[in-house]
């Protein structure tokens, strides 16, 4: 009896601790997996603020990138990053729910700065760079520099969570009977797997963050980052690296060669600079940079002497040999200047060296001061062209080599500044041309000229007026309409309108001139190469350019009556022209000599201060009215 009754009592005592152990595994279970809804839930968070943290940091690359190439790939697709970005902040508000006031106050941030990118897009879209690079500067940097150390706040704490609930599930784990161990190994094992990957991504979205995707290089940001650091330590040297060409290469050759230039580009580059703290980054389309831990100018010039000799050798891409150069300019960082300015400054020093095909240029303090008189300069001319009073047109006239009757103007830009007085077209015209200012200027002048050409029209004076187009207006695709707008708006004739370009205008691209030549053509506007014989336009193109006129550079006919030579040029100009069909104009005629050697020689047209300086549009319509014009009257 007192055997079955111990027996009893053990199975009874078993019993109560089999029930207590299954008890206790299916409690130690459930609050397992409670543990572990809680750390894959920090997790989820940790990951939500990762992908956005990495989605505003390609944004802000798009940006950067946007405002170093206006039309290059990475402003055709920062609106996209931007709508990437406030997608992966959405789903991180919403999923957030410890902070969820936090997040959504985050996720509104960088909704309201939407139309601040799309603002600034359209700035940069019409050329008006200063206003642009105010927003970038003053607006969306600054607040993108906000929103990314609060997410990264955000999401330290969030990884923080996520590691504490991880450390108090393994210990509650280990106080678990045999059974619960069995699972609590099993969800080692899969929560260690999960912690792994997780920091695998980590570091791999940090390192994707900061990495050019293309060619395997520090990306703007990081290298900005390793700038910063390196200011902070001494006065760091920065190469800017320009691949000349790089455009064509894409348009015609392809994307696909062109990416593969890039990463040999890269390659070329990294092999060349030394070992150590140097970096080496692609700041955004053809466009590199080199951060060199050192503030002795000659370390910068021989390290860009290799560079440039690299670039010597072809590039054998698929089989496509491409021979091409590279623009480096150099600036060493002064007391007091921050990332920014160094980088601007070697930027600067690039395009000079682009500019004047110099291979290699380093920044001066005068350039410093050139930089900020065109930047004050640009801005007055914005200003200039919504003040009436400021821009104006002088129009000197054209008039027939035989018996002086005038067949025309030449509308010249006249800007009077209300504090610096009048400004000679030598000054600013150099300034507009490298922007894209000089298609609005273009326009502002155009339709001056066209509303007086309808203004003589109206008062019976049919007067054909020219006007000067930059190399930039003519090869702009919607130039021509924009012309045939203007004539549809102010009803004057096309036929009245005559488009004067230099050589290099239309040399520079002539496929792209001619169209734009036989479309204005086909809207009855007549065409002009002016300062003829200064270029370098050949024979073959001057056949098919779709052209009335030549206009003999004033250097020429200075002295076309003493000087045989001149005389020479200028005669076989006008035989050319006229064997061409075209009509033969002077430029520069100021005294009755010259004017005598034209008439025997045959040329056309004259314009010079022999005949006439340039005149106001009320001085030349009260000599329209005079007896003296009225009787020989204007020609078309």
């Amino acid at each position: 009896m007192s055997f079955l009754r111990a027996s009893r009592t053990v199975t009874v005592v078993l019993a109560v601790l089999l029930a207590a152990l299954a008890g206790y595994a299916v409690l130690a279970n459930w609050q397992q997996a409670q543990r572990v809804r809680a750390v894959a839930a920090a997790g989820s968070d940790t990951d939500a603020y990762q992908k956005a943290a990495f989605a505003l940091t390609t944004e802000t690359t798009m940006l950067q990138g946007t405002m170093l190439e206006h039309d290059g790939e990475e402003r055709d697709k920062l609106l996209d990053a931007n709508l990437e970005t406030q997608a992966a902040m959405d789903h991180m508000a919403s999923i957030d729910e410890e902070h969820r006031g936090s997040a959504h106050e985050l996720a509104e941030h960088h909704r309201n700065l939407q139309m601040v990118v799309i603002g600034f897009l359209a700035q940069v879209d019409r050329g008006d760079n200063g206003a642009a690079k105010a927003t970038v500067e003053g607006v969306l940097e600054p607040e993108y520099t906000v929103m990314m150390r609060e997410l990264l706040d955000e999401q330290n704490d969030h990884l923080a969570d996520y590691e504490r609930k991880q450390a108090d599930s393994l210990r509650d784990s280990r106080n678990s009977v045999i059974a619960v161990i069995v699972v609590f190994l099993l969800g080692v094992v899969a929560l260690g797997g999960l912690a792994l990957s997780r920091r695998a991504l980590r570091r791999q979205v940090e390192a994707m963050a900061a990495t050019d995707p293309l060619t395997g290089l520090l990306n703007r940001t990081a290298f900005t980052t390793r700038a910063v650091q390196a200011l902070a330590t001494g006065r760091p040297t920065v190469l800017v690296i320009n691949v000349d060409g790089f455009r064509d290469v894409n348009e015609q050759l392809g994307h696909r060669i062109g990416d593969l230039l890039l990463i040999e580009a890269a390659r070329r580059l990294r092999s060349l600079v030394r070992t150590g703290d140097d970096v080496v980054a692609r700041l955004g389309g053809d466009e590199f940079a080199v951060l060199l831990h050192d503030d002795d100018p000659r370390v910068g010039e021989t390290i860009a002497e290799r560079l440039t000799e690299a670039f010597d050798r072809s590039f054998v891409l698929d089989e496509v040999t491409v021979d091409l150069e590279v623009s480096i300019g150099a600036h060493t960082a002064r007391d007091g200047e921050d990332v920014a300015t160094v980088l601007r400054h070697a930027d600067t020093a690039m395009h000079d060296a682009k500019q004047h095909r110099a291979g290699f240029h380093r920044f001066r303090e005068e350039q410093r001061q050139d930089v900020a008189a065109r930047l004050s300069l640009l801005g007055d001319l914005r200003r200039a062209m919504d003040d009436p009073g400021q821009l104006t047109l002088n129009y000197q006239p054209k008039v027939a080599v035989t018996d002086g009757a005038l067949v025309g103007v030449e509308a010249l830009a006249r800007w009077h500044h209300p504090v610096r007085g009048p400004i000679s077209p030598a000054d600013f015209i150099p300034v507009l041309e490298v922007t894209n200012l000089m298609h609005r200027f273009t326009e502002h002048v155009l339709t001056i000229a066209l509303r007086q050409a309808r203004a003589w029209l109206d008062a019976g004076h049919r007067v054909p007026v020219a006007v000067n187009v930059s190399t930039r207006s003519l090869l702009d695709p919607e130039f021509p309409v924009r012309v045939a707008a203007l004539l549809a708006e102010t009803g004057v004739p096309g036929e009245l309108l005559s488009i004067e370009v230099t050589e290099y205008a239309l040399m520079s691209d002539p496929d792209t001139a001619i169209e734009a030549l036989n479309r204005l053509r086909a809207a009855g506007v007549k065409s002009s190469i002016d300062d003829y014989g200064t270029g370098y336009s050949s024979m073959t193109y001057l056949k098919v350019l779709p052209i009335a006129e030549l206009k003999i550079d004033r250097s020429f006919v200075l002295d076309i009556a003493e000087n045989n030579s001149s005389r020479a040029l200028v005669a076989s100009t006008v035989e050319l022209g006229h064997r061409l069909g075209l009509t033969v104009v002077a430029e520069g005629v100021e005294d009755e000599a010259a004017a005598e050697a034209l008439r025997e020689i045959g040329c056309d047209t004259a314009q010079g201060y022999h005949f006439a300086r340039p005149l106001t549009a009320d001085a030349l319509t009260a000599r329209l009215t005079d007896r003296e014009l009225a009787d020989t009257g204007p020609r078309g």
